[in-house]
């Protein structure tokens, strides 16, 4: 699809917010329909996180026309929402490129602008981050100011209510800004959602809290602000008008209309006169200002490429399965057979698959929030109690949960399957989510299994073997994306023994050892160059990190001059690291040479582009086994 380059009158006048101190509030209101219009139009050839930055819009240019960025700091979460930030600090045309290979990232980067003031690719830092930006100003005297924006969803993450308990008790020049749009990726549940809910929906609140705001402007503002705080917990039945944040230390204001931007321009030039610790709270709409997007928040999220006239989604139509999908569907089968099944997610139910097991079995479906610490203890818990848990985690975000890996599932063998959704390169979300360092990490606990699937078939027989596993955890990690087409419906459940791998073509002198679907691509390129030069080494799918196949460690010690591993994951630790340290034990002078992820941080790109650059195609393979063929091992 063809991207048409729209005109934006005000928009393309703007190359950093001083552009818009001069603003009033019906130019504002016109740059924010155009910052909508412009987002959508690039996000329609160039995907990206849409829906959350349509929704905070006003947020961002009310931000940037009260506060005085670069010198006071807007620190964001996640990042999802920051699309309007990137756009009027001069990156508007760099955005066209954003989330692309060699351009932009799709989240706030400090090497890439002065004004992106803290990194944020994962959920709930930005009230830590906030305050200790806020602290470093108070120690070295500066004027600066400093907020802090959070989404309702990054606000159940345990890091965030540790930031919000400590802002609270250090009394520092600090605003905290709630974008509440109840929903994050999925929608939004927990005690602490339905808390939020009840103040926004509470009618006696908001009677008290129309009372404050239409007082905005008067001299005695602060005295009524007083007032309604002391007054209003106290005379409400139900709990609600932010006593929890007031509770922590925190002054609670709003709720506001977060998209009306008149009103947020006139409620944050009175917040940035107050001090001490204070939370805004604003209500948003997700994908705010396109139809599509308001009517099914979840899918567009991240929409993929798409019609910006018509909505319509451009779907691909290869007819392979996604390893999200074949996850999900598996689940659901194993569910049926097994009542002790159960699943969780950190709030990535459409995202991993398990949508399908929440309609069918609700009972047996937990979505806990972004709280990935929480999902594995409470795992823990349920295969302590009896059942059979299978804990889905994105790769990266898992690195949040490794002391409750480590302590509560692992040194108590608990029988938990811990299923690593999007391991290796994920492509255009770049460093902060690659699924890099988890075979690494995890491969130091005692008695954890770790299996890595070569497609959809092993991802589903793997799930199997781990449901009949009496300790754990055990790990299943696979990539994000489609799977390598097989007929895995029809294939009937196969136990596969625990540390067993498997030859996929015999060959001499070289034993090529591989983890995942780059097992396949390593196939590929062998079965080429067997037909060039009548040579081929031996292709291994290894199928466990951890434990490795014994007797087949001990063939290839004894059997071939060099050894490679290839992988999908750091070659520092990961299955190079497992299998040089076991051949090194068998006391076996082979060279073992790691083709994988390297010891440095690979951007964004799509996953395609970005195993090129690893070396980890069937092309890149391919020329590594061909310079062998011609240095050494050439038919006799």
């Amino acid at each position: 699809m063809e991207q048409n380059h729209t005109t934006y009158s005000l928009l393309e006048s703007i190359d950093s917010p001083k552009d818009i101190k001069n603003f009033n509030i019906d130019q504002l209101r016109q740059l924010c329909a155009e910052i909508r219009s412009y987002m959508i139009e690039c996000c329609s050839v160039n995907p990206g996180h849409l829906g959350s930055s349509l929704g905070s819009v006003e947020l961002i240019v009310g931000l940037h026309y009260v506060y005085d960025a670069p010198d006071d700091k807007l620190v964001f979460d996640v990042g999802h929402q920051a699309y309007a930030h990137k756009i009027i600090t001069g990156r508007r045309e760099a955005f066209r490129k954003n989330r692309m290979k060699g351009g932009i990232s799709g989240f706030p980067k400090r090497s890439e602008s002065e004004y992106d003031a803290f990194g944020a690719g994962h959920s709930s830092t930005s009230i830590s981050a906030a305050l200790g930006f806020a602290e470093a100003a108070r120690q070295q005297g500066l004027s600066q100011k400093v907020v802090a924006l959070i989404g309702d969803g990054s606000l159940t993450g345990g890091l965030a209510l540790e930031g919000l308990n400590n802002a609270g008790a250090s009394k520092t020049d600090l605003l905290v800004i709630l974008n509440d749009n109840n929903i994050s990726i999925d929608k939004n549940i927990g005690g602490l959602h339905d808390y939020l809910l009840r103040i926004t929906t509470d009618p006696r609140y908001n009677k008290a809290k129309r009372h404050v705001w239409d007082s905005l402007g008067d001299n005695w503002f602060r005295r009524a602000i007083q007032k309604f705080v002391a007054t209003t917990k106290s005379h409400l039945v139900r709990d609600s008008g932010g006593s929890l944040f007031q509770a922590m230390g925190l002054r609670y204001f709003g709720p506001i209309d977060g998209n009306d931007i008149a009103q947020v321009v006139t409620t944050l030039q009175k917040m940035k006169a107050l001090g001490g610790p204070r939370i805004l709270h604003a209500l948003t709409k997700k994908g705010k200002g396109y139809a599509p997007a308001e009517s099914d928040q979840t899918t567009w999220h991240a929409p993929g490429i798409f019609d910006p006239e018509t909505g319509e989604r451009i779907k691909s139509k290869n007819g392979v399965s996604r390893y999200q999908d074949v996850f999900g569907e598996v689940l659901l089968e194993l569910a049926r057979m097994n009542p002790k099944v159960v699943g969780i997610t950190p709030a990535m139910a459409s995202g991993c698959g398990m949508s399908l097991l929440c309609k069918e079995m609700p009972n047996r479906f937990y979505d806990v929030g972004i709280e990935e610490e929480h999902a594995v203890t409470f795992a823990a818990g349920l295969a302590a109690g009896g059942m059979k848990p299978f804990c889905n985690i994105y790769s990266s975000f898992s690195q949040r949960a490794y002391d409750q890996i480590f302590h509560d599932v692992a040194l108590q063998d608990l029988p938990v399957v811990l299923c690593l959704d999007r391991g290796g390169l994920v492509g255009e979300d770049g460093a902060t989510h690659h699924g890099c360092y988890d075979m690494s990490i995890y491969r130091s606990i005692p008695g954890t299994v770790i299996a890595v699937p070569r497609n959809e078939i092993e991802l589903k027989d793997m799930m199997y073997s781990a449901m009949k596993a009496e300790k754990g955890p055990y790990i299943i990690r696979y990539p994000r994306g489609y799977g390598e087409g097989t007929d895995w419906q029809r294939h009937e459940f196969c136990e596969i023994e625990t540390g067993k791998g498997e030859t996929l073509l015999e060959g001499t002198r070289v034993a090529v050892i591989s983890a995942g679907p780059v097992a396949n691509r390593a196939l590929e390129a062998a079965t080429v160059i067997k037909e060039e030069t009548g040579w081929n080494p031996s292709i291994y799918n290894i199928r466990y990190i951890k434990p490795l196949d014994a007797s087949l460690m001990a063939h290839i010690a004894g059997t071939y001059d060099e050894v490679i591993t290839m992988e999908d994951g750091t070659v520092l630790g990961g299955l190079r690291g497992a299998v040089a340290e076991y051949l090194s034990g068998l006391s076996a002078p082979l060279k073992v040479t790691g083709i994988g992820i390297p010891d440095r941080y690979i951007g964004q790109g799509t996953q395609e582009e970005l195993r090129q650059e690893c070396g980890l195609t069937s092309d890149e393979i391919y020329k590594v086994l061909k310079g062998l063929s011609e240095k050494k091992f050439k038919k006799n």
